[in-house]
């Protein structure tokens, strides 16, 4: 379907009062304690024993999911916590999927870069309008821009999330029209290049960029050049509601909250994985599916001690010497994150079917990890 521009324009003026909030580039995290006691002498004690392994730290945070941390070719942590389904009593598993949310940017960039390859794009650094003469400000915006979200480009998921709900049936071309609506009416966020803000805008321009020139469907491209050369055969574009024979179930707090319109996370966050699947993915990423050139690209390099940087569909972390590169996602009933340590040989796979709206889990075990384990 089209969407008029006056409906365009009525949901971004009722949504964009809530507009992600801005992901800057500051210190990544604040100390968290996991142990608490009532005297002063305690609190020291606590403090110093307060990390005694990668599965306390999971176990205390209330971690629900499959966790896979690995630490020079050895497992601190490779089990599931709590259960997939509550009322089947279902355990976590290996070999069960998950919705992996915005850890699919991670494939939709690695898309791109297969385009490079495959000869289809020159250059990171081409823009937009060499695509679409038409996209509002096209010429301003490179692909490493959007890569980066430092394309200034509004995010369209609450106005879309918003028209969703008032009945309208959106698939990725009606999305892209909301997003150019968007940026005709209010302009972009800030100059391309001069700031940072995270935006799933940026991913799905990218992944209609894979469909339009591989001239395939994003998810037939990534599974011909992802998947299937790396054995990936639990990986899928997830559905509106799950399988829960072979798919976890979702949760938030305590309820059942499984089901999303998957066509609004197109190249964003539309992948269902395993552990076993994501294992395999990040190990690929650590190891060799990047070349050393095509890695300098992707990562962003020299990132201050405990600052957090944007690369190319890749966070990257350092913390002292010792550097973190991850992506995480957060969809309805699911949060995600794969990241790896090089200075350590270190893979994380963390899926959790337990919904948690302000990110804590995750960034507490990023903090323990690198503070703690790898340092």
């Amino acid at each position: 379907m089209n969407l008029s521009n006056q409906l365009v324009s009525n949901l971004t003026k009722n949504s964009m009062c809530k507009t992600l909030n801005q992901l800057k580039i500051v210190v990544l995290l604040s100390v968290l304690t996991l142990v608490t006691s009532c005297s002063t002498d305690d609190d020291n004690n606590a403090q110093n024993n307060s990390y005694t392994s990668a599965e306390n730290v999971l176990t205390d945070i209330g971690f629900q999911g499959y966790a896979i941390i690995t630490k020079n070719g050895n497992d601190l942590v490779r089990q599931g916590f709590g259960l997939a389904n509550q009322s089947s009593a279902k355990p976590q598993d290996y070999n069960l999927a998950y919705r992996i949310g915005s850890v699919t940017k991670t494939l939709t960039a690695a898309a791109i870069v297969q385009l490079k390859r495959d000869g289809l794009i020159n250059s990171f650094n081409q823009t937009l309008d060499e695509f679409d003469p038409e996209f509002p400000n096209g010429n301003q915006i490179t692909i490493a821009q959007l890569l980066s979200h430092q394309s200034g480009i509004p995010d369209y998921q609450f106005v879309v999330e918003d028209a969703y709900e008032q009945g309208a049936t959106l698939d990725e071309d009606d999305i892209y029209e909301v997003i150019t609506t968007m940026i005709l009416e209010d302009g972009l966020n800030f100059t391309p290049g001069s700031g940072k803000q995270y935006s799933n805008s940026n991913f799905l321009i990218a992944a209609l960029l894979v469909q339009e020139l591989s001239q395939m469907s994003y998810h037939d491209y990534i599974q011909q050049n992802i998947f299937t050369p790396l054995g990936m055969t639990n990986t899928y574009k997830g559905n509106n509601s799950i399988n829960t024979n072979n798919h976890a179930e979702g949760y938030k707090n305590g309820n059942v909250n499984s089901t999303y319109p998957m066509t609004i996370a197109f190249g964003v966050g539309d992948f269902s994985s395993t552990p076993n699947n994501m294992e395999i993915w990040t190990d690929a990423v650590k190891n060799d599916w990047f070349t050393a050139s095509e890695k300098a690209e992707i990562f962003a390099q020299n990132v201050p001690s405990g600052f957090v940087d944007f690369g190319l569909g890749w966070f990257t972390t350092q913390e002292g010497d010792t550097t973190m590169y991850w992506h995480g996602g957060d969809i309805n009933g699911y949060w995600s994150m794969i990241g790896f340590v090089p200075e350590y040989n270190a893979t994380i796979v963390l899926l959790s079917n337990n919904q948690d709206d302000s990110g804590s889990q995750r960034s507490t075990i990023i903090e323990q990890l690198l503070t703690n384990e790898f340092n």
